[in-house]
């Protein structure tokens, strides 16, 4: 006996699946900041902390005012600060506004990945006509069959996280004969297909949207090194530009001073107190300085078409520009003993190595995928309908409500023999996740061998500061005597050259330990990944992550 369910157990039927619908869903659909527990499936590094990730168009330049425009070439020179050479970099450089559009394309990714979840309307409209010639069984009379059937449909479907399938549609069927009544029918049906092997489940499911969420977040750390990267350049371009300028000013006194030396020896020349070839040497000093200035006014030069095109500069006439820095070189000086706090800071703030970690986590997600393309697909199925049948349009609409019911539940099975695909893919993820962990680790080990080398240099410039302070004041002394010795004829023209020489090359080295200072703090601070922060660059959406396991 057919049981009668009717359309009151139909609907009963109907509601208690769409309740299930509901808590699989609310189960399955997270927003962009959920973190899903993954350790039960991999032994991948530990989750990062939260953290939204912004709009990446807000994020790659510093909201503030241009300080210090380029001048045209009618001003002709521009007077520059450190701070505001920084600031015209993350202004101006053009290098700068191409990587700033990538954190962009990167954080469409997860959009588009997330797409794969958003509800699907369709719908379809079929007209068929058919003639066709039919024999009768009992008479075996030919005979003319006139049909036209016209089929419509519409609903939505879902695929959820869960690897959950659901699709709600009603459908209109109209039946035209010239040997059989109009026949007319709706149906509304549901349709519910559960993965239980292969696709099921939140973790495998939005494994590609999370690797998207990452890629997002790595891109901003990428963006937040190349910035890091373009700081350090300007500050080391501003400090070299100084340092040749000082230079400059070094070789002009001293050429001035070798001058004047000269000048006064050919004075002696000609009283007949000093043989005619006691200026050679002076003169031969006079010379080397000239040479000497005009190789450091070269320098110079390079030194700054390389400041200004990191300033972007572009056209001929501010090619021409002359830079004036304002920032002096010399800073206080104090010896650093916090290695330990400095290795910690770069273990936690260098953008290359969080954005390494995060790489790493992406790879431990396609372990995680491809760990679950190894099982078969076995797929549960329920669809559950009722049908309302008329004579016409609204009485089969009417009649929905009617004894006529359908239901449908089973189950399908599907798997590749060997499968060995899925292992060569499962394989390719295991030995990618292994080699990031190992290049993470890696790269620790680089960066705290840079921080500790970037310390070591600054210590050695510190030193030398202070002992090229002592070098430069003994050097004066000895030039001011021998030039006292000179005066009394107890010295000669060679000796106070020499003295000369020793002052000079005292006073660059100890200019260029100043300078070499500086640098070697900003390398410092690059290498531990502070940089900006000291600036007083903000980037948003970089917060730091912990060490991986």
């Amino acid at each position: 006996m057919t049981p009668n369910w009717g359309w009151e157990r139909v609907a009963t039927a109907l509601t208690v699946v769409a309740a299930m619908v509901v808590v699989l869903t609310l189960q399955g659909c997270v927003g962009p900041d959920r973190r899903y527990d993954l350790d039960e499936l991999y032994d991948g590094p530990p989750e990062p902390e939260t953290t939204p990730l912004l709009d990446p168009t807000l994020l790659p330049a510093p909201e503030v005012a241009d300080p210090v425009p380029l001048p045209s070439a009618e001003q002709g020179a521009i007077s520059l600060s450190i701070e505001q050479a920084i600031l015209l970099a993350l202004r101006r450089n053009q290098e700068l506004q191409v990587e700033r559009f990538m954190p962009v394309i990167a954080g469409s990714f997860e959009q588009l990945e997330r797409g794969v979840f958003d509800p699907e309307i369709f719908a379809s409209l079929t007209a068929f006509e058919e003639t066709a010639i039919e024999t009768s069984r009992s008479t075996e009379e030919r005979f003319n069959v006139e049909s036209r059937d016209d089929d419509a449909e519409i609903g939505v479907r879902q695929l959820f996280p869960t690897g959950t399938t659901v699709s709600a549609a009603l459908a209109y069927d109209r039946s035209i004969s010239n040997r059989t009544p109009e026949q007319q029918s709706f149906r509304a049906g549901l349709t519910i297909t559960q993965a239980l092997l292969e696709g099921f489940g939140p973790a495998v499911n939005l494994v590609d949207v999370r690797q998207a969420e990452l890629g997002a977040r790595a891109s901003l750390f990428e963006l937040r090194g190349f910035i890091e990267a373009l700081v350090a350049d300007t500050e080391i371009a501003y400090w070299r530009y100084v340092l040749a300028r000082e230079q400059i000013s070094i070789f002009e006194q001293s050429l001035d001073i070798a001058r004047r030396q000269l000048h006064e020896v050919e004075q002696r020349i000609e009283v007949g107190t000093m043989p005619r070839n006691a200026a050679a040497a002076s003169r031969a000093e006079v010379a080397r300085r000239e040479q000497a200035l005009l190789e450091v006014q070269s320098i110079s030069e390079d030194r700054r078409l390389r400041l200004l095109r990191l300033l972007n500069a572009s056209s001929d006439e501010q090619f021409r520009l002359t830079i004036d820095p304002t920032s002096p070189p010399r800073t206080a000086v104090e010896p650093l003993t916090d290695l330990d706090e400095r290795l910690e800071l770069a273990d936690s703030m260098r953008p290359d190595l969080n954005e390494a970690r995060l790489r790493l986590e992406e790879n431990s997600l396609e372990v995680v995928q491809t760990r679950n393309g190894l099982l078969p697909r076995l797929d549960l199925f329920i669809t559950l309908g009722t049908t309302g049948y008329a004579e016409s349009f609204g009485d089969a609409f009417n009649n929905l409500g009617g004894d006529t019911y359908d239901l449908a539940a089973g189950i399908r099975f599907s798997a590749l023999l060997g499968n060995r695909q899925a292992r060569a893919l499962d394989l390719a993820a295991r030995a990618s996740r292994d080699q990031a962990r190992a290049a993470v680790d890696n790269l620790r080990n680089l960066a705290q061998l840079d921080v500790r080398l970037a310390l070591n240099e600054v210590d050695r410039a510190r030193q030398q500061i202070e002992a090229g302070a002592v070098t430069v004041a003994l050097q004066q002394q000895t030039l001011k005597a021998e030039q006292e010795r000179f005066s009394v004829g107890a010295s000669t023209s060679l000796l106070v050259a020499q003295a000369q020489r020793d002052l000079l090359v005292s006073q660059l080295t100890q200019v260029d330990a100043i300078v070499n200072y500086r640098i070697a703090l900003v390398e410092l601070y690059l290498f531990e990944g502070t940089l900006l922060q000291r600036r007083g660059v903000v980037l948003d959406g970089t917060s730091t992550l912990s060490s991986a396991r």
